[in-house]
């Protein structure tokens, strides 16, 4: 099965940045089938890691040192890593009840905060292995939806300023489109974002398919090259209100100019052992995928 999976997967699908999704049960892998999964990133040609979070509520993955120790292998393989901190599990669902419009600077600034005592909680526990952080990743994503009107992108692009100043690495932060803002708005508004200095990604939408694929298309291509691209290597098998479940897929070709990134360790044809628990992988949701 394995042969074949590589059979369909092109040279092309491989990008210099993997996602990883830590879920509690990747603590069951060994320290040997970490380190064949991080040797087979870096010869597929992978040089960099984004960990998605470190934290998912009340959820520490680094707490039963795992998560550490897989991070050192793949250090030890020569990834490059930039580490996610803190997510709440309720983020989509806590922007979608009423009167939430009143309240998400504030719940915006608290989910920084927590992420920024995770990134102090963090920093001793990664010198102590020795592990470099080549910069941290905000985990809450950013969406055309929930960022349509112009104030609330100022307001959160003020608040991301602040966040990244407190940091000592790059700020990653990525984006998704959903149809709300036209493909040159959502360029202008990531272009704004990452002119800040900050390090943005935007989602191609391929394994969700929520746009019809020549919006899909309008959206990359009105992309400057300084914003770097998630190619999606899942197709959703879900439906609508049901749980999220997505099997793997080729992704689609990379974008020439952009900073490219595949989405996610855990579809690849190699990986099958983070697989053992079944398609269903509940923490990569949106607006419409809860």
């Amino acid at each position: 099965m394995l042969a074949l999976l590589l059979a369909f997967w092109p040279a092309s699908a491989a990008a210099d940045t993997l996602f990883y999704q830590p879920l509690i049960r990747d603590a069951a892998l060994t320290a040997d089938q970490w380190q064949q999964l991080w040797q087979q990133a870096q010869r597929d040609g992978y040089r960099q890691v984004i960990v998605q979070w470190s934290a998912y509520g009340d959820e520490r993955f680094s707490a039963g040192d795992w998560l550490l120790s897989s991070l050192a292998a793949a250090q030890q393989q020569g990834l490059a890593l930039v580490i996610g901190l803190a997510a709440d599990p309720q983020y989509f669902r806590t922007v979608q009840q009423p009167g939430w419009q009143d309240q998400f600077s504030s719940y915006w600034a608290g989910m920084q905060r927590q992420s920024l005592l995770e990134q102090q909680r963090l920093q001793p526990l990664l010198a102590a292995r020795g592990i470099a952080v080549a910069g941290w990743y905000l985990p809450a994503e950013l969406s055309d939806r929930l960022f349509q009107e112009g104030r609330r992108r100022q307001d959160t692009l003020t608040q991301l300023q602040e966040l990244a100043s407190r940091l000592d690495r790059p700020l990653h932060v990525s984006a998704y489109s959903t149809g709300v803002l036209s493909p040159e708005g959502n360029a202008s508004w990531l272009s704004g974002l990452e002119q800040a200095g900050l390090r943005v990604w935007w989602q191609d939408g391929e394994g969700t398919r929520e746009l019809p694929a020549p919006v899909r298309q309008a959206y990359r291509q009105a992309l400057p090259c300084a914003i770097g691209v998630v190619r999606e290597a899942f197709s959703q098998v879900s439906v609508a209100d049901a749980p999220f479940q997505a099997v793997p897929a080729t992704p689609q070709p990379p974008l020439p100019c952009h900073t490219d990134a595949v989405f996610s360790l855990r579809y690849l044809p190699w990986a099958g052992v983070l697989r053992q628990g079944g398609p269903i992988d509940k923490s990569h949701q949106s607006l419409d995928r809860d």
